[in-house]
Formats: structure tokens, C-alpha cells, sequence
């Protein structure tokens, strides 16, 4: 089956990595129940629904998201553009599965990003009270999420120095002159030192820059010029440790996205990258982020998510001749 919003090579490949809605608590054809999950830290809230929450048939592509998008329209959530859906894990030894689709400014989608932030409201959403091991199929991670308190220490369950994690095989490429460390962990992530950008106090210069480069690491990596992918992060090392700027999808990210503390704190342990490894919290406009890396996984630490509410909205089935 095919969807216009859904290129080809953004599905999930296998019917084995397919989310596919449980049988037996099916709800009624037409109508989602939803919930709405704020991450702290994160730009905005998710969107959170269970597999076994969707009509028979239902697919959760392109033309099925975009109606359910439609939907929010009329509701205190018409500008959220991040959507989590979740089911029980149909592989031994994980809690979860969960898959996270990027709403994209120009209408479309974005099925092969990743999100912490969003994965952590799919935990929270659910209730579980004790550590939940969470598959990330978009991305193929394997996330352990552990409360502490009121708080979470979310576990990328992947060494730093796994094959892939640098997708040249290079710790250092130059793109328009500049020396950029490319990493894939949680998200691939484009970090340059701040020192190689042109000075400047206009944000929004900084940004096009930022765009600039992105845009040149996304050809590198094959990412569609349109993709969410790759992200990018700027870093400068100072007297109190790191500060970081990054860009999300419509602007700059508040503080850091989840995955790019977990790709921020893999680089640095990797020889030869222009990451430094981070020694104390890393320092964001919107307050500070805690990460630590070990030989086999990279921790985010005190990261906390709460329930806005929950929706009942209609969930048209995309049909195919």
C-alpha cells in the first residue's frame, strides 16, 4: 500500500518492525483516544497514542496523520508537530515499542527522525512505575528509561564506539571550510565548534549558517533536503564546561534535544572529534543538561514529562484502490 505523505524509503521496512495495534482492545472505527505529554526541555508537547487504540485498518501513515493533524484545529494543541505511537514490544526483552513521526512545517511528515523527548512521553503516558526498556523502531535503539523521584535517567543501550556512530567513518569532515564531527546516536547530529563560525550577536544570521551546513551534512548523509535529518548543535568550551545552541524543526531548540545530549556526550567520547568530553552539566539558553557516557551506553539525566490531558479525535483510515 502506498501513501503520498509517506516516501518509500521513511517507512518502517519490515513487518516484523511494523507497530501494528493489538488485537482485542481495538476501539471503535473512527475515533482515537489520545494523550498529550509535555517533556521539559522539549520545544512543545507530543502527541501520544497507543497502537491498540487505532480503527481496524489503520495504518498511521502520511494521509491518516495528516487528518488526525487537521483534528487538533480545533483544540488549546493546533500547532503540535510531534506525534508518539506506542505499543506493547513484540521483541523479547523490551517493555515498549515506539515509533515517532516529526510533523514538518510544509504539511508533510518526517518518519525516520528520533526523539527522547517524545519516547519519554510515550513511558509517562502509559504509567509504568518502574524501569521500562523502550525499542525506538524508527531508529533502531534500545532505550532504558529508569525513574528516579520524579525524574527519569533515560540509557541510549549502545556503546559509543559501535560501528555506525561515525556514518563517514571519519571523527572530523569539513563542509564549507568549517571542521564538523557527523555522529549517528539517537539522531545523526552535525556538532561544530563555535569558534569556526563567524561572529556575529544576529541570531538569525547564526541560524542560516547553521541551515547552511546542515543542509551540505544531509547531502553527505542522503538525507532529502526537506528531511528533519540531519540535526545540528554549536558548542563552545569554556571556564564552567560547555554551553550548546541547537536548531529544531521552525527554529532553535530551547534547550537540547534529548537525543543530541545523547549524541553530544558519545562524540565526546570518541577520539580525534571536535567534541570535547563534556566534565558537568552542559550549558543551554534554557537552563542546564546532564549527561555522562560509560564503554557500553550514554545516560541523559533528570529528565521529567507530564500529562496536559487527554483527546478524543477522529481517525479517518487511509484507503487504498
Amino acid at each position: 500500500m502506498g501513501d503520498g505523505n509517506c516516501p518509500a524509503g521513511n517507512r518502517v521496512r519490515s513487518a516484523g518492525d511494523r507497530l501494528r495495534p493489538a488485537p482485542g482492545r481495538v476501539r471503535s472505527a473512527g475515533v482515537v483516544r489520545a494523550t498529550v505529554v509535555r517533556a521539559e526541555d522539549a520545544p512543545g508537547p507530543t502527541l501520544v497514542v497507543r497502537l491498540d487504540q487505532l480503527p481496524v485498518g489503520a495504518l498511521a501513515l502520511g494521509g491518516e496523520l495528516a487528518r488526525l493533524r487537521h483534528a487538533l484545529s480545533g483544540t488549546a494543541y493546533a500547532g503540535l508537530d510531534k506525534i508518539a505511537l506506542y505499543g506493547p514490544a513484540t521483541r523479547a526483552g523490551h517493555t515498549l515499542d515506539y515509533r515517532f513521526v516529526q510533523a514538518l512545517p510544509d504539511g508533510g511528515f518526517d518518519f525516520r527522525a528520533g526523539c527522547g523527548h517524545s519516547l519519554l512521553a510515550a513511558v509517562v503516558a502509559d504509567g509504568h512505575p518502574a524501569a521500562v526498556t523502550v525499542r525506538a523502531v524508527t531508529t533502531g535503539d534500545t532505550v532504558l528509561c529508569e525513574p528516579y523521584g520524579d525524574a527519569y535517567t533515560l540509557s541510549f543501550l549502545k556503546a559509543p564506539t559501535a560501528p555506525g556512530t561515525l556514518p563517514t567513518g571519519r571523527p572530523v569532515d569539513v563542509l564549507g571550510g568549517v571542521p564538523v564531527s557527523l555522529v549517528r546516536y539517537g539522531n545523526p547530529y552535525v556538532f561544530v565548534d563555535a569558534r569556526h563560525l563567524p561572529e556575529t550577536e544576529d541570531e538569525d544570521d547564526l541560524r542560516d549558517r547553521l541551515l547552511a551546513l546542515r543542509a551540505e551534512a544531509a547531502r553527505i548523509l542522503g538525507h532529502p533536503p526537506r528531511s528533519a535529518l540531519p540535526k545540528i548543535a554549536a558548542f563552545a568550551e569554556g571556564p564552567e564546561g560547555l554551553s550548546v545552541r541547537a536548531l529544531t524543526v521552525g527554529g532553535w531548540h530551547p534547550r537540547l534535544a534529548l537525543t543530541g545530549a545523547a549524541a553530544l556526550a558519545a562524540a565526546g567520547a570518541l577520539d580525534g572529534t571536535v567534541v570535547p568530553a563534556p566534565t558537568g552539566p552542559v550549558r543551554t539558553p534554557g537552563g542546564t543538561v546532564t549527561v555522562s557516557a560509560a564503554a557500553d551506553r550514554v545516560r541523559v539525566h533528570h529528565k521529567r514529562a507530564k500529562v496536559l490531558g487527554g483527546l478524543e479525535l477522529p481517525w479517518r483510515i487511509h484507503a487504498t484502490a
